[in-house]
């Protein structure tokens, strides 16, 4: 059937095929043509939010949750996706709250839990980042990003040897990420004295391209 005389389901189902294949206007266009028929459908409401938010139209993204919540605040996945607008326009403390309504309705969602402690992090709310980082944790702790995320919580929370062993935990999942050996290195000189162990780690840093590490390595890692 063509898209003129397409109904409802086929033509969100043609607006999802076309988000999927990073069509966002296209795809904008389907969700459109559902509300036309159905302005109280959900799904296409909360989808045309998704692809507002892959083209980094976060305010007209939150507008489209926003309506999709209004019409069914039953499911999670609004409340996630709004969270995830807001997260990305630092709005912190509205992120955390779409997140504990995502949560409240789902709490199996482990991406819920990464997103949260990230905007806590953000708050520098660091036990409480801890905490969803470590639920995430335990369903999979093979997380580059996680272990990340968690060892930057621990250090703002004053805990370098914990901090530590997630750095460890996040080079050995993932040893392309220099701020990880960055964060590592200027930890063991800073908090333990090891100097040849952190400067190794500050060169292995600038070596991937962190920079950021170019000052340590000049003041305290010249031979």
């Amino acid at each position: 059937m063509g898209a003129c005389g397409a109904n409802e389901q086929e033509l969100f189902d043609q607006g999802v095929t076309q988000l999927e294949a990073s069509e966002y206007n296209k795809a904008i266009g389907y969700f459109d043509r559902v509300i036309e028929k159905n302005e109280s459908n959900t799904s296409a409401h909360n989808a045309k939010g998704v692809a507002y938010f892959q083209q980094g139209k976060f305010d007209e993204a939150i507008v489209a949750f926003t309506t999709s919540i209004r019409l069914d605040s039953s499911s999670y996945k609004p409340f996630f996706n709004r969270g995830n607008a807001y997260l990305e326009k630092k709005a912190y403390k509205e992120a955390i709250r779409d997140y504990n309504f995502a949560n409240g309705l789902d709490p199996q969602q482990l991406d819920i839990y990464y997103n949260r402690g990230l905007a806590l992090l953000a708050l520098e709310e660091y036990e409480d980042a801890i905490m969803d980082f470590d639920i995430a944790l335990q369903a999979n702790p093979n997380q580059a990003l996680v272990q990340f995320n968690r060892a930057k919580a621990q250090l703002g929370n004053n805990d370098p040897l914990g901090g530590m062993e997630s750095l460890i935990n996040a080079i050995n999942l993932d040893s392309n990420n220099g701020p990880a050996y960055y964060l590592l290195g200027v930890t063991q000189m800073s908090a333990l004295g090891q100097k040849e162990e952190g400067c190794a780690n500050l060169k292995m840093a600038l070596s991937l391209g962190y920079k950021e590490a170019q000052t340590w390595v000049d003041d305290f890692c010249q031979d």
